[in-house]
């Protein structure tokens, strides 16, 4: 099933449907009508927001009422999303219209004939407001149905595609829809990949879809296998992929420009199943580790995106791959491993290993001189404790490229928060035989400490922000706004947002 997006700027009752999808804002005795609502609204004589009244709903965020239009306009079902109180001044927050026109979607994705034919009649007077609605309600049609199988399965198989229609008059609302269809896309792939089962993504199969993705979107690629990663020196990659039976893998790709002037690396980590190794995690702590490998696959998708996009800008992406597992050949607990570049790391917890094939990976993206280092992984526990699950962080060497990596975030709906690198915490990773330790010895900012780790293995004169996205890349918990439960795609507009500031 896929989904198309278009722009009309014609009155949304009397365009033809499946759903015609309105706003409403919280306040007064009975929720308000947003714009794009009224010519609905006033279909009704007024009465609409009297039924809403009726029906309990007071136009919250994210709140969601489907009625029967009766024939007042020509689709059939209307489907209202609050979008809580009105702006005193200026246009609706988009992040509020993506999430509304999500949860919108994901109303009429529920239904057994799927949401077919939609029109969106959400606010969307700027080019901004349109894209903010285009691509919630295009995150919002999300499914993963791989491994479903049965007559429900079926049924869902045989559903009519997904065809969304954006009421707005805006000049520039085209140009944006267009690019929300290819942000989404992206963000999709990048839940997709999560969602796989992880006998399903070792770390060939990963290097096997970026070479596939590449091939299509006219990226270049390099993968390194087990003896090239040897060879080289990756002590990271072979350390921590010495304990599984399938191997390790390096995935360079590349997007050039003719015009560009600068270059990013972003890196990823891109842990395919992560038991811990030695170090086992307990059972409970272990069923959504098939998600370890979110950094790597948003790397992937966001190179994807910057080839569809044609930005004026070098980027190279890096995928560090493995699998993290127990067995006779697994690294051990006090083992020293030689990164790539030389440096020495003590391996005091083997479940600490995302830091140690992120170090080989940072050290071969310096060698691209780019303007920024960005990686981004599902690093740290830590990370939840300190922002939950909804929020991912940003460290730097750089407050700078700090504040652009956070408000770049916030530019694409993304929460984000920016986070310090004490120096004293490096106290810590002392090692009493190798260069550094992977752990601190102490259980305390342990976040952070990680983000120290990551440090060292970057240039002086280099500058480079870490995401450490653990949280917000899976959702264990039930779906909302545009975002399902399980793969979310955080992080993913993030690097495609900083590498059109870039291009910019």
């Amino acid at each position: 099933m896929s989904t198309t997006l278009s722009v009309h700027t014609e009155s949304p009752s009397s365009l033809d449907a499946d759903a015609l999808v309105v706003g409403y804002h919280s306040g007064g005795d009975a929720p308000e009508p947003a714009s794009g609502a009224h010519d609905v609204d006033a279909a009704f004589s007024g009465g609409l927001a009297r039924a809403l009244s009726l029906l309990g709903a007071s136009g919250a965020a994210e709140e969601v009422r489907t009625l029967a239009s009766l024939g007042a306009v020509t689709a059939p079902v209307i489907v209202t999303v609050g979008l809580g109180p009105a702006p005193a001044d200026g246009p609706v927050d988009p992040d509020v219209l993506a999430r509304a026109a999500g949860a919108a979607l994901r109303a009429l994705n529920a239904r057994p004939e799927g949401a077919g034919r939609v029109i969106l009649a959400l606010p969307s007077d700027t080019a901004a407001e349109a894209g903010a609605v285009a691509v919630g309600a295009r995150l919002g049609t999300y499914s993963f149905d791989r491994y479903r199988t049965g007559e429900k399965a079926e049924k869902k198989a045989a559903r009519p595609d997904v065809e969304l229609l954006l009421v707005s008059g805006a000049e520039d609302a085209p140009a944006a829809v267009e690019r929300a269809a290819v942000l989404a896309d992206a963000v999709d792939l990048t839940r997709d990949l999560v969602n796989t089962a992880p006998s399903d993504l070792v770390p060939e199969d990963l290097a096997a879809a970026a070479q596939e993705i590449a091939e299509q979107a006219g990226l270049d690629i390099e993968v390194l296998d087990e003896q090239a990663l040897a060879e080289g020196g990756y002590g990271g990659l072979t350390g921590v992929g010495q304990g599984s039976a399938n191997p390790p893998r390096l995935v360079r790709l590349s997007h050039t420009h003719p015009e560009a002037t600068r270059t990013i690396a972003f890196v990823g980590k891109g842990i395919t199943f992560d038991s811990g190794g030695l170090s086992l995690k307990p059972a409970g702590g272990m069923d959504a580790m098939k998600s370890d490998m979110a950094g790597a696959a948003s790397v992937l998708a966001a190179m994807r995106a910057i080839s569809s996009l044609g930005l004026k800008v070098d980027v190279v992406g890096y995928l560090a791959v493995a699998e993290n597992m127990p067995s006779g050949n697994a690294q051990r607990p006090s083992d020293v491993l030689s990164i790539y570049g030389g440096k020495t790391v003590e391996v005091l917890n083997t479940d600490a290993e995302g830091r140690l094939v992120m170090a080989d990976a940072l050290v071969r993206a310096q060698e691209d001189d780019p303007d920024l280092v960005v990686d981004i992984a599902t690093l740290t526990g830590a990370q939840m404790v300190a922002l939950g699950t909804r929020v991912f962080a940003v460290m730097a060497n750089d407050d700078d490229a700090r504040e652009r990596i956070v408000a770049a975030a916030g530019e694409e709906g993304e929460a984000a928060w920016p986070m310090p690198l004490p120096a004293e915490l490096r106290a810590g990773l002392d090692s009493s035989v190798a260069d550094i330790a992977n752990v601190a010895g102490e259980r305390w900012g342990g976040m952070l400490s990680a983000g120290v780790f990551l440090k060292e293995f970057i240039g002086e004169n280099v500058t480079w922000a870490h995401l450490d996205i653990a949280g917000p890349s899976f959702n264990q918990g039930g779906p909302h706004g545009y975002t399902p439960k399980g793969g979310t795609g955080a992080g993913t507009r993030t690097l495609i947002r900083i590498a059109e500031t870039y291009a910019e």
